[in-house]
């Protein structure tokens, strides 16, 4: 729990530029009109709030079902143990990130709004499921990226283990997961352009209702491909630095706690 809330809040809350960037380039009003290089923090009070129990709920149950399931390097069901444990980690975090990142987004492209003002009103118009709205796209962007990432990073870990006869160091478990989060990250953008269109849709709008394949249909229609992998090169790079830091920290931290 400490070690996974520790390397959310540091992810999070030094890689915010970038998904400001990446969260305004994806927006249906276009870069500029979203707040441009404006405001770059605006939403940083959702993040950071919501940073630590979402980590640490998706590291405790990620660490809990490997636990549970096979997963010696030498088994061939590693990679299905890392997947399953990954997925359901991701299901879990959900529950917490998908309320936080909802407004966090809106005072992205909104930055003359405050956080709070941005809560209450969402609360107001759209209730309690409004701060879900999205949660399905969210789990459908996660949970292939999860698919992608964890085991590309725990073989990539395995692979340099055995290289050098020991365990990678936490700054080695940081370099694997740099390189896969960043191709994680960009396999996974055009659900992650669809998930941001969902969460920023006005209430009563066709994306609000949260089909996940109506909003790639849409965007496919009106944009094309480049619509479909707007931001992926702001997204790449902050999850790339993310899975640095992130899995580098928590690496550390669970070193140091254990």
């Amino acid at each position: 729990l400490k070690a996974g809330g520790v390397a959310g809040v540091c992810v999070d809350l030094i890689l915010f530029p970038l998904d400001t960037v990446k969260t305004r380039l994806q927006s249906p009003q276009g870069f500029k009109k979203a707040g441009g290089f404006r405001g770059i923090y605006a939403g940083v009070p959702s993040t950071a709030i919501g940073s630590f129990p979402n980590a640490a709920a998706f590291f405790i149950t990620y660490e809990n079902v490997k636990s549970v399931l096979p997963h010696g390097s030498s088994s061939y069901l590693s990679p299905a143990t890392h997947m399953v444990a990954a997925s359901l980690g991701e299901v879990v975090a959900c529950l917490i990130r998908v309320p936080s990142e909802v407004i966090k987004q809106r005072a992205q492209v909104s930055p003359s709004s405050s956080t709070l003002r941005i809560l209450s009103h969402t609360l107001y118009q759209e209730g309690i499921q409004g701060l879900y709205r999205g949660y399905k796209s969210t789990v459908l962007r996660e949970i292939p990226f999860s698919l992608v990432q964890f085991p590309l990073w725990e073989s990539l870990k395995d692979l340099w283990s055995w290289k050098q006869g020991h365990v990678v160091d936490s700054w080695q478990s940081a370099v694997c997961g740099a390189f896969a989060g960043g191709f994680a990250a960009a396999v996974t953008t055009p659900l992650d352009v669809a998930k941001t269109r969902i969460m920023l849709a006005k209430a009563g709008s066709s994306n609000a209702s949260g089909n996940v394949l109506a909003a790639l249909g849409d965007i496919w229609r009106t944009q094309g491909l480049s619509g479909l992998f707007a931001g992926v090169v702001p997204r790449m790079a902050a999850i790339s630095l993310g899975g640095f830091i992130f899995l580098g920290t928590y690496e550390k931290t669970r070193q140091l706690l254990l």
